[in-house]
């Protein structure tokens, strides 16, 4: 089970949500509101080798070279 970083549009609170999947819904622990996947970190891709051009978000990408 991964822990991911998440920010929530209404009040602003960044916090770490652990979830079952990367696509399960986290909410915020101030106002309650679903939180928005937070993209920030070292990304890596599939074989293990940092990505200098990774956003992490992979619906944008075109795929890890």
């Amino acid at each position: 089970m991964p822990v991911l970083q998440y920010r929530c549009s209404s009040c602003g609170k960044s916090f770490e949500e652990l979830v079952k999947k990367f696509d399960d819904p986290a909410y915020c622990p101030v106002c309650g509101e679903r939180g928005d996947r937070s993209w920030s970190g070292e990304m890596y891709s599939s074989t293990g080798k940092q990505s200098k051009k990774c956003s992490g978000n992979c619906k944008t990408c075109s795929g890890c070279k």
